[in-house]
């Protein structure tokens, strides 16, 4: 049986002179901080030809500002340029809206003047039919003439809660209770309860009513004959001064008035006056009703 050749064992290796000096060693070798090594690294990239990050920062920043002083500079000059436009465009509007003034206050005038004229042709014709007093009578009655004599003055106006806000236009306020505001029918009850009651001729904040006149409503606004009324609204009743308002407010409407008042903060004041002075009406122009007369009728 063959014999196997005796295993050489490896002598061990002597250990380093500076083994006990191990701490040393790691000093030695690892001379730098991570973060020292990294910043060493760096600076040798940017040595090489590499642009600092600090330096791309610093022209990606002024690059912004450039740009947007740029579109600032530009905005700037398209408004300089376009101000004149507009300011010419602002006159124009102006001139525009002072013609239309006087224009309208021209044809104002010369409704007045047409009024007028008219009115004295009806008193005339009237004159020659029936004599100056059914002349006089019906052009109170129509309202064509101007009028005076006692009578009452009632003041009607909002709710003191709808005139707050606004800057005191109630018709801009908002958050408020329809109810608090007079409207279209409220008047429609005022009026028809002075007629009612005795009233011989009636006006509405200046506005004379005649046979033809219409109290509406446009949104918010209280229209008489199509022209346009704000609160408070003063209506003035020629007639028997202290009959006139004991009987209105005794009356249907004045009680509906007195609920308004109660139920609502709808503010009113009723006075007797001595001497009331009504205007005349726009001229009241009929185009179909004819006067019948004994040779009309059949």
């Amino acid at each position: 049986m063959p014999q196997q050749p005796p295993i050489r064992s490896t002598p061990p290796r002597p250990p380093r002179p500076d083994a006990s000096m191990s701490l040393l060693t790691n000093v030695m070798d690892h001379s730098l901080d991570d973060g020292y090594a990294e910043a060493a690294a760096r600076r040798q990239t940017e040595a090489a030809g590499g642009m600092p990050k600090t330096v791309r920062a610093k022209l990606g920043l002024a690059a912004g500002l450039v740009l947007a002083a740029l579109v600032v500079t530009v905005g700037a000059a398209n408004a300089r340029i376009a101000a004149p436009v507009v300011a010419k465009e602002r006159q124009e509007l102006i001139d525009r809206v002072e013609r239309e003034t006087a224009a309208a206050d021209k044809l104002e005038s010369s409704v007045d003047t047409l009024r007028d004229d008219v009115s004295a042709r009806q008193n005339e014709a009237l004159k020659k039919q029936g004599g100056s007093g059914q002349a006089d009578l019906v052009g109170v009655l129509s309202g064509a003439v101007a009028v005076h004599g006692p009578g009452v003055k009632l003041v009607v106006d909002d709710a003191k809660e709808a005139t707050e806000g606004g800057n005191g236009n109630p018709r801009e306020t908002s958050g408020f209770s329809d109810t608090g505001r007079v409207r279209d029918r409220d008047m429609q009850r005022v009026v028809n309860g002075l007629w009612e009651s005795g009233a011989e001729a009636v006006s509405i904040n200046g506005q004379r009513l005649t046979a033809l006149s219409a109290i509406r409503a446009a949104g918010d606004a209280i229209l008489v004959d199509n022209k346009p009324l704000v609160p408070p609204y003063t209506v003035l009743a020629v007639g028997d001064g202290e009959r006139l308002s004991t009987r209105f407010q005794n009356g249907a409407d004045g009680l509906y008035l007195h609920a308004l008042q109660e139920n609502y903060g709808i503010r009113t004041a009723i006075s007797v006056e001595k001497d009331v002075q009504l205007s005349a009406a726009p001229s009241v122009i009929v185009r179909t009703a004819q006067p019948r007369t004994e040779k009309g009728t059949s």
